[in-house]
């Protein structure tokens, strides 16, 4: 499945603040989809204000009287909770294994959150066709409904939508760029008259595993690889 494909079910939702919250975690992450069950007496104000720039969540929710109303033209349907019991779902996804599981999923699916005090009634849960639950601290593991969202929204965004660099993010060198950038390297000692003796393979191999072990970004590797460039231009000039 794809991003655009995962639908927000908030069912009874009671404070503004929260849905409001829950409009801006959805668009930091891509999530346009929201919908809302039965909800309790709303302030659109404040709703808008905590959604900052992504009021237009908010004006393009649609509205439902059940979450089976809500979810009729979902294939699957996820219903998030902490709860464990004997009528309760017998297995429960982690955030980040439920991201993996629906990379293959096909079709739309519903992501359903209860109300903030109660969550997911039984029978609501019993309706969804699969529960997941957010690790946490056993002496305190409810946590509040916007942040629930936005662990949601993040994780299956890391896992749903191809995560682009941005400028500054590290990157690190992959196989193809270890070894152009040993080779750059061992050229310009080459240049410089360093090999005149066999070892020039046993070093590329050196380099390769101490560059690999460093970590080195691809803007690091093209760093080093000009100091040796530079090095070997300036050897050059000197004979």
């Amino acid at each position: 499945m794809m991003l655009h494909d995962m639908v927000i079910i908030l069912s009874r939702p009671q404070e503004s603040g929260n849905v409001g919250a829950v409009c801006r975690a959805m668009k930091n992450m891509g999530l346009s989809q929201l919908r809302m069950v039965a909800p309790g007496p709303l302030d659109p104000t404040l709703i808008r204000a905590r959604a900052v720039h992504a009021g237009e969540l908010w004006e393009t929710a649609q509205w439902f009287d059940s979450i089976p109303q809500a979810a009729a033209d979902c294939s699957l349907v996820v219903g998030t909770t902490r709860r464990r019991g004997q009528c309760r779902k017998p297995v429960s996804l982690s955030p980040e294994a439920l991201g993996e599981y629906l990379r293959n999923q096909p079709g739309k699916v519903a992501l359903v959150f209860g109300n903030e005090r109660t969550g997911l009634e039984a029978e609501e849960l019993a309706f969804c066709n699969l529960a997941s639950h957010i690790p946490a601290d056993p002496g305190f593991p409810s946590l509040n409904l916007s942040h629930a969202v936005q662990i949601y929204a993040y994780t299956l965004f890391r896992a749903l939508s191809p995560v682009h660099a941005v400028e500054g993010t590290w990157v690190p060198l992959d196989q193809t760029g270890l070894d152009r950038l040993v080779h750059s390297v061992t050229e310009s000692l080459a240049s410089l008259g360093f090999y005149k003796q066999p070892g020039r393979e046993e070093q590329e191999r050196f380099f390769r595993d101490v560059f690999a072990r460093a970590g080195l970004s691809i803007r690091e590797g093209a760093y080093l690889e000009n100091i040796f460039s530079k090095a070997a231009h300036l050897g050059k000039i000197g004979k």
